[in-house]
């Protein structure tokens, strides 16, 4: 009778086996020790503004707290859609992450035909490193002083107001302040807060929700006039200017934005953790927080859970504000 012969796996199919449980250990070993290479942060702005102040402060510390090298990179275009993409492509691991305003997540995919990424699916919140308003500010000869005379008066003639360009933070405030009072303005982009603000002041457009830090200057020049602050907390910058809810008594009229750290959503929990943790340290160190102030920018370093509830409510409400503006770019 014939001795069965014993059936042994062959090599190549006891090598597939190991390469395929060692990427799961390998990658526990990686996150254990997270980081242990270079960080990469993105910035979907030019070199100057809030993202990117808030974004070199937190690379520093966080070079300084981890030991390892933290490169900031700038690639702005599209709506900060295009430093967004790198991050929502690359590999969930921590290594690549980005700094953006709440619209790319808020507003753009409601504004944006062709986005190469979906802003919900594949990018993480992290942390809220900071949050920012937008200044109302007029020409000094449009008469009014105050945010409830301009709703009176833009029912009377027609009046206009500057931004940014499309779908910026300043549009999006003045548009939720009209749907909000019922203020009537037609508005004229500009490619840029520098040269909306230069129209406000030549008269050649009457108002503009602009970034505090631009306009300042401007108002204690007495070239412009301010009438409020979009959000409910007063700017650190110009305290004495009213907030919009408090001008007009209507606590829900709250604009402001937020600085968003985010990463490729399927980013390890203990990576996760660990950069949230930094942040909160971080967003809370005195000199941080004064050095944000005198850029008009207030400091959070939110946890992640934390980030992903208020980004999913700010869309929400973002949401009717957009889709009555029928507004839609490339």
């Amino acid at each position: 009778m014939p001795v069965p012969r014993l059936r042994l796996p062959c090599l190549a199919a006891l090598l597939a086996t190991a390469a395929a449980l060692a990427p799961p250990l390998a990658t526990a070993q990686d996150n254990a020790r997270w980081p242990s290479r270079t960080i990469r942060i993105l910035v979907g702005s030019p070199p100057g503004g809030p993202s990117d102040i808030t974004t070199r402060l937190f690379a520093e510390q966080l070079q300084q707290r981890t030991g390892q090298a933290v490169v900031v990179e700038n690639k702005p275009g599209a709506g900060n859609n295009l430093a967004a993409a790198v991050v929502a492509q690359s590999a969930p691991d921590g290594y690549t992450l980005v700094l953006s305003p709440d619209t790319v997540v808020t507003t753009n995919p409601l504004v944006y035909r062709n986005m190469p990424f979906d802003a919900h699916k594949d990018l993480l919140n992290v942390s809220i490193l900071a949050s920012f308003t937008q200044l109302l500010v007029c020409n000094p000869k449009v008469q009014a002083d105050t945010a409830a005379e301009l709703v009176a008066l833009s029912k009377k003639a027609p009046m206009t107001y500057a931004s940014g360009g499309p779908a910026v933070p300043g549009h999006l405030a003045a548009e939720m302040f009209l749907q909000g009072t019922g203020a009537q303005m037609r508005h004229i982009p500009y490619k840029g807060p520098s040269p909306a603000t230069l129209a406000v002041m030549a008269g050649e457009v009457d108002c503009g929700f602009l970034a505090t830090p631009t306009v300042l200057p401007q108002v204690k020049a007495g070239k412009l006039k301010a009438l409020a602050v979009s959000s409910a907390q007063p700017s650190a910058l110009a305290p004495e200017v009213p907030t919009l809810p408090q001008a007009l008594n209507q606590p829900a009229l709250d604009v402001s934005f937020k600085l968003v750290l985010q990463a490729r959503r399927g980013t390890p929990a203990a990576v996760v953790h660990a950069l949230e943790t930094h942040a909160a340290a971080i967003m809370a160190m005195p000199d941080v927080q004064a050095k944000l102030r005198a850029s008009d920018l207030t400091a959070v370093g939110s946890g992640s859970a934390e980030a992903e509830r208020v980004i999913a409510a700010d869309s929400a409400r973002w949401a009717p504000v957009v889709k009555k503006l029928d507004l839609r770019m490339e």
